[in-house]
């Protein structure tokens, strides 16, 4: 009997169990899921529960709803991983493998922002947890003047559209509340404009221009003095606020860190294409563990899960794995007042307008801004917990298409190709 041992069963470890179970022959191959929570958290929906547009229950269901006949669920903590041995080891078990597969995600670390924690939970708040969505909730229900700061401390971090969607949506909530003209939202980020692309950028940096919302670019957060409520930067720049929502450094899984497995941040250093770990044979690595330069989203995940399935698969069958992973990402970004946009990029290509995901049809609006494009973000919970955790086809290539959309604008400083040659 052989074993695949996955570390993590969010969605990249959740997707790749329900469709490798299908691909191996349980007589012969014995597939192993570990992870310490018993709970599976739909994270786009932490965003949404401080403005009441969903709640906790709404993003949480038990893990075992998704663990497939044939798959072996072990909730316990990984406490370390010796690549030598082929070996995981955990707080109860040590658990041999042929293949591991790390999907151990990134948290976040406010700890390692001076004076941040001072005032956590108080004017500090956070949307990447789901203790802090509601704590956040419940500071905004009553909020109706001041400075609302949203400050990204530093890359990489989850879900890069996210700081934007929050603005927008604290826009769209303060307005409804009668008291947008007492908040002032700014948005400080180390970025140098609204987000990672320059030409998607500049067309949400106009949102911004549009909404009133400040966007102060190029802040390298030193520290937070939470007395005086004002965010410093290394280059002296303080930001004061009222509410400080705070994206604090992320870092990966500390049991990857005492493996020794990591870079200085604890992500693994993981083949940009193939998705194989570099340094360490036998393991692939997907999501947020990974240090690829691809968001650290859940569309990033579904995509990587595809090449690593059939990567893991040639393996297996003896055939050296293809570099297929383009860095395709697709992220809906919530505008406000029932509105939304569409982006889908990949490592060389920038968000270009067009349809999706079907050229020419849609239904959805590449760099647009449209009720369906809102509608689309709020329906996809459904298809998540109920398509693609399972394992289930979707219409959705995990390379970036080019059809139906207008073609043209290249990143120009990402110096990578689209595809290796092929072994």
């Amino acid at each position: 009997m052989k074993h695949l041992v996955i570390l993590g069963h969010g969605t990249g470890g959740t997707i790749v169990a329900a469709k490798m179970r299908q691909k191996l022959p349980e007589r012969d191959w014995q597939i192993t899921v570990i992870d310490r929570d018993w709970q599976h958290h739909y994270q786009p929906g932490w965003l949404l529960i401080p403005f009441g547009l969903y709640t906790l229950e709404d993003c949480v269901k038990p893990k075992s709803k998704f663990v497939p006949p044939g798959v072996n669920f072990v909730l316990d903590d990984v406490t370390g991983i010796d690549p030598l041995k082929k070996q995981v080891k955990t707080s109860r078990d040590t658990y041999n493998y042929d293949w591991l597969v790390i999907g151990t995600g990134c948290r976040i670390m406010p700890e390692e922002v001076e004076g941040m924690t001072t005032g956590w939970g108080e004017a500090i708040h956070n949307f990447y947890t789901p203790e802090g969505a509601v704590a956040l909730y419940q500071k905004l229900k009553y909020f109706d003047k001041g400075r609302v700061v949203l400050n990204i401390a530093e890359l990489p971090f989850k879900c890069p559209v996210a700081p934007l969607e929050f603005v927008f949506m604290a826009d769209w909530f303060f307005t409804v509340n009668g008291v947008r003209d007492q908040v002032e939202i700014e948005l400080v980020t180390p970025l140098p404009g609204a987000f990672t692309k320059p030409k998607a950028s500049e067309i949400l940096g106009r949102i911004c221009e549009e909404k009133n919302i400040k966007v102060t670019p190029d802040y390298q957060l030193a520290e937070v003095d939470a007395e005086k409520k004002v965010l410093k930067s290394y280059q002296g720049q303080e930001v004061p606020y009222d509410l400080l929502v705070a994206i604090p450094p992320n870092f990966g899984a500390q049991c990857l860190i005492d493996s020794e497995m990591t870079d200085p941040m604890g992500y693994v250093e993981t083949d940009n294409f193939t998705l194989k770990a570099k340094k360490f044979d036998h393991i692939y690595v997907i999501g947020d563990a990974a240090n690829v330069p691809a968001s650290k989203a859940g569309s990033v995940a579904h995509y990587e899960a595809d090449v690593i399935i059939d990567n893991l698969v040639r393996e297996i069958d003896g055939q050296p794995p293809k570099p297929d992973y383009d860095g395709h990402s697709t992220c809906f970004v919530v505008t406000g007042y029932n509105k939304g946009s569409l982006l889908d990029f990949n490592y060389k290509i920038e968000p270009l307008p067009g349809k999706y995901p079907f050229p020419g049809l849609g239904p959805f609006d590449l760099l647009g801004d449209s009720f369906v494009n809102f509608m689309g973000k709020m329906m996809f919970r459904w298809t998540y917990y109920n398509l693609m955790l399972k394992g289930s086809h979707l219409p959705l290539e995990s390379q970036f298409v080019l059809a139906g959309k207008v073609r043209g604008i290249l990143a120009p400083d990402i110096e990578i190709p689209l595809r290796r040659p092929r072994p």
